[in-house]
């Protein structure tokens, strides 16, 4: 049995005409000889809608419930695909996570999926063309709904193919026609990747490329899912996302990522004295808050000076933890800034390539661009500067690495 998972968001599904081209695509697989499994997201919007009601209806809304009001969208979602596909004689039926069951822990909101009965997709597969499932969702051991986190309908699907691996495929429909060199919206000299090994697409994600949940990325690297990247409006063969090979290997560079979900917390003067790193850091990770970038100033005369980057979301309550620890530190001020941006240089080659930063640096310099903070990694660079240039700096560092063409190596 072939199977072939495709996943399909909210633009591709907000209304009739969308979803009778979300069809299409979905024929076009039957008459390829596949099985399918359709996974959908909420239609454009729906989401969000009920978010809203549930703010009206409670100023702290119980994150269970609030998991069972919010998979209303991706219920109405699977239905009325499933209808119109019987309409158009396409044997079909729609799934929700529990009558699966796609088993998750009860990190509600933000669950990680634990098993799948793959051996009930394939039984319903045999006796049904289309399978619609819902994405984004799942449930607890004992029976509590759970959704998996924005943008968790990329990784339902690629989870479902890893389930029924070898026999799955999984494509990854958005509106967008695959992976850029860089977002085609900052710079029009973009150019689409034909392949993105699964390390580089997660360094991508991780700084705020959108093309796929990071989480969806780390699935099909661990199980070793090959990705399609497509887009719904168009026949664009789009990009696929698999293990690194020796081509890859040869590009110097593949991208260059740009975040501007940024805030710089810099403590001063802290106690330079074994300990004070886990007091600073220790409370931040209690209460979820992710730390990238992290430097800390030569020491003097007992104390240094820490600084730490985290997502502009988590600004607030960082400093409330700041402020509660700050006597125990030592610290005689808490500074912060959320006008900052990371630009990053991303590529597998850079693990067998010298140069890379000191063009990147060199490139930042001749155009009058000042770093704030540097961090590194084998096949990333990343750099945090001024917000107000961050739009240039991606323009500059992606004409350096000669992005726009097919054929540079570095």
């Amino acid at each position: 049995m072939r199977i072939l998972v495709q996943k399909f968001g909210g633009t591709s599904v907000a209304g009739l005409d969308r979803m009778q081209m979300v069809m299409g695509k979905v024929r076009n697989a039957l008459n390829r000889g596949y099985k399918v499994i359709v996974v959908l997201s909420a239609m454009a919007g729906e989401t969000n809608r009920l978010l809203e009601m549930a703010s009206k209806w409670s100023d702290s809304p119980n994150r269970a419930e609030l998991d069972s009001l919010v998979v209303t969208g991706e219920q109405v979602s699977i239905s009325l695909f499933s209808m119109l596909l019987n309409d158009n004689g396409i044997k079909a039926r729609s799934l929700l996570a529990y009558q699966i069951p796609i088993t998750t822990n009860d990190d509600y909101g933000n669950a990680r999926i634990l098993h799948i009965n793959g051996d009930r997709l394939r039984v319903l597969l045999a006796e049904y063309d289309v399978l619609v499932v819902a994405g984004f969702q799942g449930q607890t051991e004992d029976g509590r709904i759970t959704t998996l986190g924005r943008g968790g309908s990329d990784t339902s699907a690629v989870a479902l193919a890893a389930a029924l691996r070898p026999d799955a495929e999984c494509e990854i429909y958005t509106d967008v026609d695959g992976v850029y060199t860089t977002d085609p919206n900052l710079y029009g000299k973009a150019r689409k990747l034909p392949k993105v090994a699964y390390e580089e697409m997660l360094e991508m994600a991780s700084m705020g490329a959108k093309v796929l949940q990071i989480r969806s990325v780390e699935f099909a690297k661990k199980y070793n899912v090959p990705v399609h990247v497509r887009s719904t409006f168009s026949d664009d063969p789009g990009t696929l996302v698999t293990q690194e090979d020796s081509s890859m290997e040869s590009v110097l560079v593949s991208g260059i990522a740009y975040d501007k979900d940024q805030a710089r917390i810099t403590l001063r003067k802290v106690f330079d004295r074994p300990g004070i790193a886990a007091a600073l850091f220790g409370p931040l990770a209690d209460a979820g808050v992710v730390v990238d970038m992290i430097i800390q100033n030569t020491s003097r005369e007992g104390h240094t000076d820490i600084t730490f980057t985290i997502p502009q979301k988590d600004l607030k309550e960082t400093i409330k933890l700041m402020e509660q620890i700050q006597g125990e530190l030592g610290a005689t001020e808490i500074a912060y800034d959320s006008d900052v941006v990371k630009v990053s240089v991303i590529g597998v080659g850079m693990r067998n390539h010298a140069g890379v930063a000191s063009k990147a640096f060199a490139a930042l310099k001749n155009e009058g661009i000042n770093i704030l903070m540097i961090s590194t990694s084998e096949i990333k660079i990343t750099c945090l500067l001024e917000e107000k240039y961050g739009e240039l700096a991606v323009r500059v560092l992606h004409d350096a690495f000669r992005l726009d063409t097919h054929d540079y190596e570095g």
